[in-house]
């Protein structure tokens, strides 16, 4: 049977880039090194070997001021090297070290894709951060991106100390993306509308209310199902591959980092959230200060638009990216979800830094459009 669900996801749900975006080496100290990207003196190139024998490659960026790690599940058709400078760029914006990953058969990863590859490959990923980092599980942030909502939250529920999470157009469960069934089949994967309930630490959502590919719907019934929300980033146009243009996206997580930073007794050793009533709600004010380190580091940072290929499927997301334009005059205001349609005013101008981060994210995809479709061999 679970063999079975293993052929569905890997006929169903995975398109890892051909070919990988990036190389490995070896320097004569015996460290790794990715080719194809920036060599920076606070990233570590990892192979992390996993409980089903695969080898998987992992990043590992410090932020020097950082008390928090984030470990972040990339989505669909993108790899590490596709994924570096964004990941840099969330290290130095949300001031948290960050643990990157590719899934077995993904990037320079060994193995083929699965359901449960991806289990043991994030398992692997956590492993490594609290042995080899000594990073908490208190102090840890897991961070699932469409397809990687799928391990993410499996692994969520079974950290009941976990200090958050974060669901950037997360799915209810595999089968649910194509079709509008009701209820759970033995045979449908990453069922993560059956697990959220388990999940005890505060659970932000991101989604756009266009996309196409994981209807919104996904996310808001994956929100009301959490046990402890926060305020939802419902981004008004936005698309599935598109969230990280908008202003409000990365202004929204930091406000999110910096609550959850602010508030570190609440939890108790049931992992529960003893007063919910302090965490901020009022998270859709756009108009947070940025930090001064912050924009100071932002101008020496080279944009990844000079060393980023552009991936072989590019073709396929133009339709997202030629309306960034558009998109990017969208509401700056997030309503709850039951006020997702009304008194959206227009956004305030971006940032420097954010105009840059917008930039960069736009020259590289970060998911294939046609992700979830069947394949021509699918039944």
């Amino acid at each position: 049977m679970g063999a079975v669900t293993s052929s569905m996801a890997a006929k169903f749900a995975f398109f890892p880039p051909s070919p990988p975006s990036y190389g490995l080496e070896e320097e004569e100290t015996g460290k790794l090194r990715m080719t194809g990207v920036a060599t920076k003196e606070n990233v570590d190139v990892l192979k992390l070997l996993t409980k089903r024998g695969n080898n998987v490659v992992a990043v590992h960026i410090k932020n020097p001021l950082a008390s928090l790690t984030l470990l972040y599940s990339h989505g669909n058709a993108a790899d590490l090297g596709q994924m570096y400078e964004l990941f840099s760029e969330l290290s130095l914006h949300l001031r948290v070290n960050l643990l990157g990953y590719d899934y077995s058969g993904y990037g320079q990863s060994s193995g083929k894709p699965s359901e449960q590859n991806t289990y043991a490959d994030i398992e692997a990923a956590y492993r490594c951060l609290v042995e080899r980092y000594g990073a908490k599980e208190e102090d840890i942030i897991l961070y699932g991106q469409s397809v990687g909502s799928g391990p993410t939250l499996d692994l969520a529920t079974r950290l009941p100390r976990l200090r958050a999470l974060v669901l950037h157009s997360p799915i209810m469960s595999g089968l649910r993306v194509m079709y509008p069934v009701k209820r759970t089949y033995w045979f449908d994967i990453y069922k993560n509308i059956d697990k959220i309930p388990f999940v005890n630490c505060p659970v932000l959502v991101i989604h756009g209310t266009a996309d196409d590919v994981v209807d919104w719907s996904h996310g808001k019934q994956l929100w009301e199902l959490c046990k402890e929300k926060y305020e939802p980033l419902w981004v008004k146009g936005g698309n599935h591959c598109d969230l990280e243009l908008y202003p409000q996206y990365i202004k929204h997580l930091k406000k999110f980092i910096s609550a959850i930073e602010k508030y570190p007794q609440l939890r108790t050793g049931s992992g529960k959230i003893t007063e919910p009533s302090e965490l901020p709600r009022n998270s859709t004010d756009v108009r947070e200060k940025s930090r001064s380190s912050t924009d100071r580091r932002d101008k020496s940072r080279p944009s990844i638009e000079q060393r980023e290929k552009p991936r072989i499927s590019m073709d396929r997301r133009e339709k997202s990216t030629a309306s960034t334009d558009k998109r990017e005059r969208s509401r700056k205001r997030v309503d709850r979800p039951d006020k997702a349609n009304n008194n959206l005013d227009p956004p305030e101008r971006a940032r420097n830094s954010i105009d840059r981060f917008g930039s960069m994210v736009r020259s590289v995809g970060l998911c294939n459009i046609d992700c979830f479709k069947p394949t021509a061999t699918a039944v």
